[in-house]
């Protein structure tokens, strides 16, 4: 480690995704730590890959850490614990640099140990010549909230005017194993605090949440579903939903399949429509705040 003036750098931790559905099955490897899955499960995420093209998550995430490098003045990396650049391979190349102070941010704003846990474990696995400083979670930073609320209001009051009425909203993220809440993470309910700080910044008057992409194997997962949401929502007479899935950053295989094609298929076989908020994605708004909890951060740490 450098003993001269500090030199601290942002690291920027995402899941990770294959850029072609031909290596789906070398990527859950990673995903399951070397568990083999069975041939129809890997076909079926093989299947939803090919139906998208490809996932933009990587490509995301890099225009978030150039944004973020330019916001900042400081150098900013991206590591995926899934996928290339592995989170190994970009410490090693941090440590190469002469970085002398690493803040981690995970871009899973709503902390859990299946998602912020294990990406923590990633980092604190390789041994780093520098000090990391790991952000647990970041779920109501008030630019995180404006961000969705931005591309929340655009998108409903589309679908409003389309249906000539207003339409309900469920938000969702991510589901995880209900054992995982029952031993204490609190996932659960820093997703629903985000969906009503946003809702109430919005003006949203009601809605609903629902967790998606349940798993398909290890026990049961949390709900409702999107799907059970849908169906209550028919059964009070709505034709209409809206979906805003506040657990994501960014378009990809969750935002792009689950909700645009399985969603937007059921919906439809119910008699009725779905409409979805746009994802963060590259918005501004999402950089500032991730350069706000850097500057503070740093700044307490006296390396800004």
């Amino acid at each position: 480690m450098s003993t001269g003036a500090p030199k601290p750098a942002v690291l920027l931790l995402a899941h990770g995704s294959p850029s072609s559905a031909d290596e789906v099955p070398e990527y859950l490897k990673y995903v399951t730590s070397g568990r083999p899955l069975p041939a129809e499960v890997v076909e079926e995420i093989r299947h939803r890959y090919k139906l998208v093209g490809s996932s933009p998550l990587t490509c995301w995430t890099r225009q978030q850490r150039d944004q973020l490098a330019g916001m900042l003045g400081l150098p900013v990396y991206m590591g995926m614990r899934n996928w290339k650049p592995f989170i190994p391979d970009v410490v090693a190349e941090i440590a190469q640099d002469g970085i002398t102070h690493v803040l981690a941010i995970c871009l899973a704003p709503q902390n859990s140990r299946t998602s912020v846990g294990l990406y923590r474990r990633a980092v604190e696995n390789v041994a780093a010549p520098f000090k990391v400083d790991f952000v647990e979670s970041w779920h109501a930073h008030p630019l995180l909230i404006r961000a969705f609320v931005e591309k929340f209001q655009v998108s409903w009051k589309t679908a409003c005017q389309e249906a000539q009425s207003e339409v309900p909203v469920i938000f969702t993220a991510h589901s995880v194993p209900q054992r995982t809440i029952a031993d204490g993470d609190p996932y659960q309910a820093q997703a629903h605090e985000t969906a009503d700080l946003v809702g109430r910044e919005a003006g949203v008057r009601s809605w609903t949440f629902a967790f998606q992409s349940q798993g398909m194997s290890g026990g049961p997962w949390i709900g409702p579903t999107v799907e059970e949401t849908i169906l209550e929502l028919k059964r009070k007479g709505h034709t209409g939903v809206f979906v805003d899935p506040i657990g994501f950053l960014c378009d990809h295989v969750e935002v792009l399949y689950d909700i645009d094609i399985a969603f937007k298929d059921y919906a439809e076989k119910q008699g009725m429509r779905l409409w979805r908020a746009e994802s963060l994605n590259g918005s501004p708004t999402l950089t500032k705040a991730l350069a706000d909890i850097s500057r503070s951060r740093l700044q307490g740490a006296g390396t800004a």
